[in-house]
């Protein structure tokens, strides 16, 4: 198996140049939308278009009560609530693959919840992406037994957003996919995130590592299953890319 790594851009919708340049990149990033944000339709429509793989960053409770906005999911909401405003996030972004959860350290760790996320999740064709904002979560413990495609992210590239930060971090993932084969990182559209990605991505070829989109690396990692058997594998355009034109 190749060695690849998986770049998932989290938080975007609320900046449209740099959301744009995020998808304007000539490499195969997982672009995560917020639900209900001003760009948030233009931009994954956008990143369709060119290409690119479309998740839902999934607003959840988190444990120092940071406020979610428009789709935010909370331990005081019922089952029928909790379904009814993540449908209303998933069919409100065209072209999902997948989801993660954005913040959420504390409703992962509920499983009540996570068992109703995961309900409603199992009855389309998305994968799950634990954040992993939590070591208690049990998000991906619980999506698994519901039978949807899950993984879980390994890096935060840009917690500190300053150059030397997120090159170390950068550094961490690509140890974590020498030794696993494979590895995950969660960045931001922040411009110190985007400068760095445009700047390294192009000499990845040179090290022997690939860029894959989320779906594409969980598809290496089982490559005699569809994702969603009723549906066709991703497309092979989606899959890797090795950093040299």
């Amino acid at each position: 198996m190749p060695i690849s790594i998986a770049i998932v851009i989290d938080d975007l919708g609320h900046h449209y140049e740099r959301g744009k340049a995020l998808v304007d990149m000539p490499y195969p990033l997982t672009l995560s939308f917020l639900p209900g944000r001003k760009y948030t339709l233009a931009l994954s429509k956008r990143a369709y278009l060119a290409g690119k793989e479309v998740m839902l960053h999934a607003p959840m409770e988190n444990t120092r009560q940071f406020p979610l906005g428009f789709g935010g999911l909370t331990s005081d909401m019922d089952k029928v609530a909790v379904q009814r405003s993540l449908q209303t996030s998933i069919v409100g972004i065209p072209h999902l693959v997948g989801l993660n959860n954005h913040m959420g350290s504390a409703l992962t760790q509920n499983p009540k919840a996570m068992s109703w996320v995961m309900e409603l999740v199992s009855s389309y064709p998305l994968y799950f992406l634990d954040s992993k904002t939590s070591a208690s979560s049990v998000a991906a413990s619980t999506a698994k037994r519901y039978g949807i495609p899950t993984m879980v992210r390994d890096v935060f590239l840009d917690h500190e957003q300053t150059p030397d930060y997120v090159e170390k971090q950068f550094e961490k993932l690509l140890d974590i996919a020498q030794r696993k084969g494979q590895a995950i990182a969660i960045a931001h559209p922040h411009k110190v995130t985007i400068d760095f990605l445009q700047e390294v991505l192009p000499s990845l070829g040179e090290r022997g590592i690939t860029i894959a989109t989320a779906s594409g690396l969980w598809q290496m990692k089982h490559p005699h299953r569809a994702m969603f058997p009723s549906q066709q594998r991703p497309r092979e355009s989606n899959l890797a890319f090795s950093g040299e034109f």
